[in-house]
């Protein structure tokens, strides 16, 4: 009778000073009332010994959780699982008081029969054994019943891996449908199916493996270190160097000089850059004088001409709206310029304007009147700016009746103040002012009459004149008159423009 249960897996519970021990049955003797366990596990985790033997007379309860089948020897497999399996339904196990257990058979009842299945507390709160011919009746049963229940069919799929894990080494194990050849593991198998060899039984000691780390001392060896070495250290907040941004200086250097810039007469007006450099006004006569110096020492008209130009067409080209607007896919959308030039020096720089913004494929309609004669520099650059693209008018009906996209205004110079009388002069003020296009003054003399053009910006040579709220925002053009040339009409002069030859001007 004894051997009937050899192989059975069993939960013996010792009390609170033994603990719960799982195991396959190994032995019984009826004479020494002992039970041997194989592959034991104490209160969960694994026995070090291979087999564990008890006295009945330590034994408080005693549960047989799985019963192998006649021929089948089923190699230990998940305790945890197999208790909370449904196969307690057949033999209870009691404890006589001499330490014998006694099967103690319950009604039996049919497969197909409803059943209610106890919950996990429901199974160890009772000693429930199940005979080898109820085992296979209760499987079939806990499927439909499942299934009834409405779950899922993965559960069914793992509970049938459980039933193949459990299975013997030497017992076939039924190939599963979908599977090629049987060469597909179960993944369970794969990730769950080594043996645990040993596991400790004691906790890891948190708070005393923590005193072992000294924190002083390792932070002390790091500055130390860092020290040593030459890298910055950790360091307190009030320790930490300065950090600078990509435009300022990290070296020490003198104060800065904001007025650099100094002129022999009184200043009526004054700018200051972006930076805050100090830009004196200068009066028309210095002005002039200043240039003329400059010509005796080598910068011809020409060349001022050329370098007015060149600024000039670049500024006119940013304000256009710079590579947003001229670029190849806007072709269809090219800026158009008006250029209004007078019979002076100040239109001959407006032409020059007007034939490098040609070359960038502006629009350009140069407004000049005509005259019996004309200033050799004038008629340089309109023999030059009749090779571009731009076109030339002399009536004002010429010009175009819709708004443009910019107007440059040359039209005024202090020495031919008699052409403000002029009807020519008159009309195209006039159409300036009724355009709506925004409008740029080139070297725009100090306004003395009421009427004129009001500018949206003004660009100034070498150094500004004291112009008024009609000049608009005033912009500072490097035309590459000398330092010494400077100095030699009397004033001290240091370049404020940077690594720019058109910077903006505010008023101080």
């Amino acid at each position: 009778m004894a051997t009937d249960w050899l192989g059975s897996i069993v939960s013996i519970n010792c009390g609170d000073s033994l603990g719960v021990y799982q195991g396959r049955v190994s032995a019984v003797d009826q004479v020494s009332q002992t039970i041997s366990l194989t592959r034991p596990f104490h209160n969960g985790v694994k026995c070090l010994v291979p087999e564990v033997t008890f006295r009945a007379g330590d034994i408080t309860e005693l549960k047989i959780l799985e019963i192998p089948s006649p021929g089948d020897s089923q190699h230990f497999g998940d305790l945890h699982q197999t208790e909370l399996g449904p196969s307690g339904a057949g033999y209870q196990v009691g404890i006589n008081q001499n330490g014998t257990g006694k099967l103690v058979k319950k009604p039996a009842s049919s497969c197909s029969a409803p059943q209610n299945i106890p919950k996990r507390t429901d199974v160890k709160s009772q000693d429930v054994a199940v005979s080898p011919q109820q085992q296979q009746c209760s499987k079939s049963y806990v499927d439909r019943h499942m299934e009834s229940l409405g779950q899922s069919k993965s559960f069914r799929r793992r509970h049938n891996s459980w039933s193949s894990s459990s299975r013997h080494p030497n017992q076939a194990t039924p190939k599963k449908s979908g599977l090629k050849n049987g060469q597909m593991k179960n993944k369970d198998d794969e990730c769950f199916g080594d043996d645990i060899e040993e596991i400790p039984d004691t906790d890891f000691d948190f708070e005393g493996n923590l005193a072992l780390f000294d924190k002083a001392a390792v932070f002390e060896e790091i500055d130390t270190y860092e020290r040593r070495s030459g890298t910055r250290s950790r360091g307190i907040p009030n320790e930490r160097p300065t950090r600078y941004r990509h435009d300022e200086n990290i070296l020490e250097s003198e104060p800065i000089v904001y007025r650099r810039i100094t002129v022999p007469h009184n200043v009526s007006k004054e700018f200051c850059t972006d930076s805050g450099l100090v830009v004196p006004s200068v009066s028309y006569e210095l002005h002039k004088k200043l240039l003329s110096v400059a010509e005796k020492h080598g910068l011809t008209l020409e060349r001022r001409l050329e370098m007015t130009g060149v600024c000039a067409s670049q500024m006119a080209l940013t304000l256009l709206g710079g590579p947003n607007r001229l670029n190849p896919k806007n072709v269809h959308q090219r800026p158009t310029v008006a250029l209004l030039c007078g019979p002076h020096v100040k239109g001959a720089q407006g032409i020059s304007c007007g034939r490098h913004l040609a070359n960038h494929d502006v629009q350009v309609i140069l407004f000049l009147p005509n005259f019996v004669k004309m200033l050799e520099s004038i008629t340089n650059e309109l023999s030059l700016f009749s090779k571009t693209q731009g076109q030339q008018v002399s009536s004002l009906k010429d010009l175009p009746t819709s708004p443009v996209d910019l107007v440059i205004n040359c039209l005024d110079c202090p020495e031919n103040a008699f052409l403000w009388d002029q009807p020519w002069y008159k009309a195209a003020v006039a159409w300036a002012n009724q355009n709506r296009a925004p409008v740029l003054s080139i070297d725009p003399p100090v306004h003395e009459v009421e009427q004129g053009i009001d500018a949206k910006w003004s660009l100034a040579l070498g150094l500004p004149l004291p112009l008024g709220e009609r000049a608009g925002r005033v912009y500072l053009c490097d035309i590459g008159i000398p330092q010494q040339v400077f100095q030699e009409v009397g004033i001290s002069y240091h370049s404020p423009f940077g690594c720019k030859f058109v910077i903006p001007l505010h008023s101080a």
